[in-house]
């Protein structure tokens, strides 16, 4: 063949590609597998529709783009729905996963309870251990017709959310019986500690403790009493069953130890609640699991008649990418499920858009390994422990995963596990999360761990409401973790009054070498008994603070600086830091790329006696706060302004803290930076 023949083949060839349209495959709940998958003949499941397009993909690479459309209605999953690298497209060609345009399509975990499954409780043995208030209005339904067959267990101690079914009514999610039914028991003596498994006290001592008033004294421990407390410290809170109840010393004795014993780590009271008990089924939107009999017991909040009453069950992701590249998803409800929403793992340039997650018991979305993963314009909420991770890249070498969540509203997550289970958490090197909200949580919002993660143009607001020692973002105890820029960010109403402080941007044991650039704070942080400031550093250095705004801060900048001393125990391996592994061994930080990346890194792990560590702040605007800064916070005088009056805002009142060409803040400090307020939080598309 000659070079015109072999050119005019090509041309021929790629004109004839260029002709081939591109696949489509339907789905619909009123479609049949037997179908040929067209428009007039869909599938009626997406196993269907996914073993059809991987004829195509083992044909060789797609040429084409290939669509799953899928039309409206319920589709129940008892299996997640697996892609592997077989259901890959390409870069030019992807698998594209859709919702019909304006059609409501779910992807449901659970099984649809109906109103006859629903029964009044005539059992005496029930009606005895209800309260008063309740008989009559709560209701039963034997679960072995539903499809329902593992109702879990709940271990003699736990965090976050074991595999036990949820119930939803209407896509709220009710809540196991419980008392008290709002806020928190406090506990009125210790009587016994217990050993303390977190010092290495590996003795199987339980803790004990005295209540107040008579409550506890109904309650049938053999049947199963499970307390949800913060037992120590209120950045950490444990679920451990009940051993005794003895109701005339008043006096609880738990199962098991709480990892830190039952002490007075935080300066508030200590508190629990009891779950999932039968006697405290005393008002609508509450449920009980007979796990024994798999009965459910529950108290509608409205009409069952019409209502949408769904038992979760699936205990997997409802969809799962494992090493599968180049296939999106979008436009879905994903909910009910045990496990996450969506799981992602390898692979690369895979896309969720547009998607709903919510009623998960664990993450609405979780992206491991890979590179090149985008997460856009979903609404991720009601979650059992965190929205959505962002994790990949290599720590050792600090290649970049490129993993982005862009444009996301994610909010009242952490439901189940209460503390260090974030909206957004940007794990491995070199991810970025832009114009999100993160909103309504009882701890953090944002977790980072690793490298060179930027956070920018994002809102949170209204977390750790219920947490002490905490920030709404946080990140600590491995001073390898550096690089990572928070900016262009608005920050408001973070913190509780609990009492040991509160942080906006936390930097905990040790840690350092980040960048707060240009972010906006609006009441942010409570400096508590200690040095806490919205933007805190404990023990660490080499951070930055500039271009901020604090508006009716306590104190902006806090520190708890590190002697000589407890930075040598660090270095060690003590403190509970382990820098000789995270170090020395899941990286090195003696040597490149560390020591070329990050100079500050240079002779780390050789403190020498009084070496100056301090953190940097510059060109920081204080307006209305209390105080400057605490700690070991370096700045010239000149480079910081606090004032009482506007600094030049736009229009403050209405939310609008953009700052006019002719602000004063400009004269004051003439390094000051604009901070493009309008670009901050979800942009329209």
């Amino acid at each position: 063949m000659n070079r015109f023949t072999r050119a005019f083949a090509t041309a021929v060839l790629a004109i004839s590609w260029a002709e081939v349209p591109a696949a489509e495959f339907y789905v619909s709940p009123a479609g049949n597998d037997a179908n040929p998958g067209t428009q007039a003949g869909p599938f009626a499941t997406l196993e269907r529709a996914r073993d059809e397009v991987r004829k195509l993909t083992q044909a060789g690479p797609l040429t084409q783009p290939v669509t799953v459309l899928v039309r409206g209605g319920t589709y129940r999953l008892g299996a997640s729905l697996v892609l592997g690298a077989q259901d890959s497209g390409t870069e030019a060609a992807p698998v594209v996963w859709q919702a019909a345009a304006g059609e409501e399509v779910r992807l449901c975990g659970g099984a649809a309870l109906s109103p006859d499954a629903f029964q009044p409780v005539r059992d005496e043995k029930v009606l005895s251990r209800l309260d008063s208030t309740s008989r009559g209005k709560v209701l039963q339904a034997d679960l072995a017709g539903t499809g329902v067959k593992d109702l879990g267990s709940y271990p003699d101690s736990f965090r976050g959310a074991p595999a036990v079914p949820e119930l939803f009514f209407n896509d709220q999610r009710m809540t196991p019986a419980r008392w008290p039914n709002e806020g928190w028991a406090t506990i009125a003596k210790i009587v016994e500690s217990g050993s303390v498994p977190r010092s290495g006290d590996a003795s199987p001592r339980p803790g004990s403790f005295e209540y107040n008033g008579d409550r506890p004294a109904r309650w049938n421990v053999e049947a199963g009493v499970w307390l949800l407390g913060y037992w120590c410290f209120d950045w950490y809170e444990e679920t451990i069953k009940v051993k005794a109840i003895d109701v005339d010393k008043r006096q609880i004795t738990l199962g098991r130890p709480t990892l830190y014993g039952i002490r007075q780590g935080n300066p508030a009271p200590r508190r629990y609640r009891a779950l999932n008990l039968l006697e405290e089924l005393d008002q609508p939107g509450e449920f009980f699991l007979d796990h024994a009999a798999g009965r459910l017991f529950f108290w509608p909040p409205g009409e069952l008649a019409g209502a949408r009453v769904v038992l979760s069950a699936l205990k997997t992701p409802l969809v799962s990418l494992h090493d599968a590249s180049h296939v999106t998803w979008r436009g879905f409800i994903v909910e009910a499920s045990l496990g996450h929403g969506i799981e992602v793992s390898g692979g690369n340039g895979n896309r969720i858009e547009a998607c709903e997650i919510r009623n998960t018991r664990q993450l609405g979305i979780s992206v491991t390994g890979g590179a090149g993963h985008r997460v856009e314009g979903c609404r991720i909420h009601d979650t059992g422990t965190g929205g959505l991770v962002l994790e990949g890249g290599d720590r050792r070498t600090l290649a970049a995963a490129g993993h982005q969540a862009v444009n996301n509203r994610i909010g009242r997550f952490s439901q189940h596990q209460l503390t260090y289970a974030s909206g957004i958490r940007l794990g491995g090197v070199g991810n970025r999360a832009a114009h999100n909200l993160l909103y309504e949580a009882p701890h953090m919002a944002v977790g980072i761990g690793g490298n060179d993660h930027v956070f920018e143009y994002n809102i949170v607001r209204d977390v750790c409401t219920a947490s002490d020692d905490a920030g709404a973002l946080y990140k600590g105890r491995n001073p390898s973790c550096r690089g990572n820029v928070i900016r262009y960010n608005f920050w408001s109403d973070i913190g509780s009054p609990l009492g040991h402080g509160t942080a906006a941007v936390y930097f905990d044991d040790g840690d350092g070498g980040d960048t707060v650039f240009g972010n906006i704070f609006v009441r942010c942080g409570h400096p508590g008994r200690g040095s806490f400031g919205t933007v805190f550093s404990h023990g660490g250095h080499d951070n930055t603070a500039e271009n901020n705004i604090f508006i009716e801060c306590r104190r902006p900048l806090g520190s708890a600086p590190w002697n000589d001393k407890r930075w040598k125990e660090a270095v060690d391996g003590g403190q509970g830091c382990q820098w000789q592994t995270r170090l020395l061994q899941e990286v090195d930080i003696t040597r490149p790329p560390y020591t070329t990346r990050y100079p500050s890194l240079v002779g780390f792990m050789n403190p020498q006696p009084g070496q100056v560590r301090v953190n940097h702040a510059k060109n920081n605007v204080l307006v209305r706060c209390e105080q400057v800064s605490s700690g070991n916070w370096k700045f010239a005088e000149e480079e910081i302004w606090a004032t009482d009056a506007d600094p030049g805002f736009v229009d403050a009142d209405k939310g609008n803290f953009l700052l006019r060409p002719d602000a004063e803040v400009f004269r004051r400090l003439p390094g000051f930076q604009p901070i493009p307020f309008d670009k901050i939080g979800p942009q329209p598309r």
